[in-house]
Parts: C-alpha cells; structure tokens; sequence
C-alpha cells in the first residue's frame, strides 16, 4: 500500500504552459494552423508531459498483462479459460495479432503474468508478476482480496518505473519512451464491464457488450452475472481499490498500476481497448491527473467503452471495430501519436523555409 500512495502522490498535473509553448511552435510550421488536426494535439501533448521543447519518443513498449477469470464458471464466454495459458504462450512465440502489429509499429512487446490459471515454471520472456491462480468467482464473493488487488496494482507501477528508470540512463534524466496497455484472458471483459458500470454509474445492459462474439443467451448470463456480483459485492465506487477488488481482476490492476506508474514518470501511456480502458478507469478514479498522460488508442465496439472513455475526457484515435485486445489497438495508434512528434520535429517553419506567413485579404 504504501508504493501505492507515495506513487499516487508523484503525480502531477502537465503545466499548460508546455501546451501553449508546442501550440506556438506548431503554428510556426510552413502549414496554416491547425491543418493537421490531431496530429497536433498529439505533439503538444508529447511536449507537456514531458515538460521539454523539443521531446523525443526512441523506444515504444507494450505490456500485455495476462490474467484468469473465475465468473467464466457462469457462461459468459465462448472459450474456454485454457485458452489463456495457450495465447501467452502465442505470445512469447510471437505469433499474436499484437506481436505482428507491434512488429509493424517497431515497439517491444512485454508479457505479464498477472493471474493466469496455469504454472509456467522459468519461460523465457516471461515476467512473472503473478498474483493471483485466477480470480474468484465474483457472482459467490470478490474476485480478489483488497491486498490482492493492491499488490496487481503495485506489480505494474513497479514494471512503469523499472522502464522508465531505464529511460533515465539516457543522459537527459527524461523519458524517451512511449507505453501501450494490453491484456489477456478469457472472460475479462465481464470484470470490465462491472467496473465501467460501477465507476460510471451506468445501468450493467449499457455497458456489457458480447466480448469474443457471445450469443444472445449468453449476453442475458453475462448481463445477469454482473448485476449479481454487484449485489452480492456491494462495491464502493468511491474506493476504486475496492472495486477492482470486488469486481475485477488482476490484469486490469496491473494496467492499472502501469498508468499510475507512467503518470508519475512522466511517461505518455497510450490506453488499448475495453479490458485497459477499465484499469486506466481505475487509476483515474485513484488520481484524476492521470488523464494528463493517456492517449486512448480506439474505440472499441465494447458498448461500455465509450462511457469509461467520456468519464476521463479522453477522445480515441481510431475507430475501426476492434474487439481483440492484446494492445493490438495501442500498437496501432502508436504510429499516429509519433508521426505527430515527427511533425513537430522535422517540419520546417515558415523562417527556414523562407515561405511568406502573411495571409491576404
């Protein structure tokens, strides 16, 4: 608890003044300004969190955190939670969706074994972090225990700060680096949605989509599931540790802690999809100005992500039906959020360029 707390404490608001200083140097550019939308937005956010004028993104990193889910014993999903196991193993392999994307978006690919139902032994490539042997079925009691859930969340505030002390090496004591969220397990996206409903204060129907591709029966099961855990749990939404405690699960913890930890860093985190948008959700409600530091990747087709995403004023890059995970997503926007620094960079202004700034009338 007590990293917890000193970490929650190190955050700290970007200064605006970061903003107004790459919004100035962006309309300095040989473009009209503004022209190139969000890819501004970007670069001005790389350069407040920083609090550099002219920051630099070397090394992009996306942790995928791993993860079992009892409520899967309530049909809730099509797959079976050996799948879990078998994925990581995908992963380390580099056969996934997000090894292929991360190939593409040139980022590192990190798997964490938060709470996967299945003994690894020593396998390369592998941080062990692990928790919990799956969460408990939370229709019967909490998935986790308040120091079980804690401890996921530290596990990824200490991943954050081993990187970004890594980055500190660098000679300039500031971060060069960009993270990315991902998850695995099967049936996280029942936890998810009862995070997003407690949290947002959202009906469960509203925010509980078909996750994997589930059928309309087990829509009814997962739907029913959640209302019961929430029942039987009484979740306190004004203590996010209790929630995810309650009703989550030790991967989402772990996204969690990595958002608080890359807060505290200084390190921009760009958020996946509906399983890390709900640990990003958790670390807002810890500390609001965790936001500062996020950039969330896509809107997933999760019915609940848009209201998670609304609660902390982040607006997604992308939108193209994403409903896999992994921090396929992540890997994607990577490439938008750099290509913007880029911009911001290597452009030259209207001076360098000797091109007239004047407007006419």
């Amino acid at each position: 608890m007590k990293l917890l707390k000193t970490t929650i404490e190190k955050i700290k608001p970007i200064d605006p003044k970061w903003r107004q200083a790459a919004a100035e140097r962006l309309d300095s550019l040989t473009k009209p300004p503004g022209s190139l939308g969000r890819l501004e937005e970007f670069a001005g956010r790389l350069v407040a969190i920083a609090g550099d004028p002219m920051p630099e993104i070397t090394r992009k990193v996306i942790f995928t955190f791993a993860g079992d889910h009892g409520v899967i014993e309530e049909g809730v999903s099509v797959y079976p939670g050996e799948v879990t196991a078998q994925m990581v193993r995908n992963f380390l392999r580099g056969g996934a969706a997000i090894n292929v994307l991360a190939r593409h978006a040139g980022a590192k690919v990190v798997v964490v074994d938060m709470g996967v139902r299945h003994d690894f032994g020593k396998i390369k490539g592998l941080v062990s972090a692990k928790v919990v042997s799956g969460t408990g079925n939370f229709t019967r009691g909490p998935a986790m225990t308040r120091a079980e859930a804690i401890r996921s969340i530290e596990a990824g505030i200490r991943l954050a700060a081993r990187f970004a002390k890594n980055d500190a090496k660098n000679g300039s004591g500031k971060s060069k680096s960009l993270f990315g969220t991902g998850d695995m397990g099967i049936g996280n996206t029942t936890p998810s949605s009862a995070i997003a409903a407690v949290l947002t204060g959202s009906e469960v129907a509203r925010v509980t989509g078909r996750g994997t591709g589930i059928s309309d029966e087990a829509l009814g099961r997962k739907i029913e599931a959640i209302e019961k855990a929430i029942r039987v749990n009484a979740p306190d939404a004004g203590d996010p540790v209790d929630v995810l405690s309650k009703v989550g699960g030790a991967e989402i913890g772990g996204i969690a802690g990595l958002v608080l930890g890359a807060a505290a860093n200084r390190v921009p985190v760009v958020i996946d999809g509906f399983i890390s948008t709900a640990g990003a959700l958790i670390a807002h409600a810890l500390q609001p100005w965790t936001s500062d530091y996020m950039f969330a990747s896509h809107k997933s087709v999760e019915t609940g992500h848009r209201a998670m995403l609304e609660r902390m004023g982040l607006v997604p890059i992308l939108d193209l039906d994403l409903r896999l995970g992994e921090g396929t997503g992540a890997a994607l926007a990577m490439g938008l959020i750099t290509a913007g620094l880029k911009i911001y960079r290597e452009m030259a202004t209207f001076g360098e360029a000797g091109v007239s700034d004047e407007v006419l009338n």
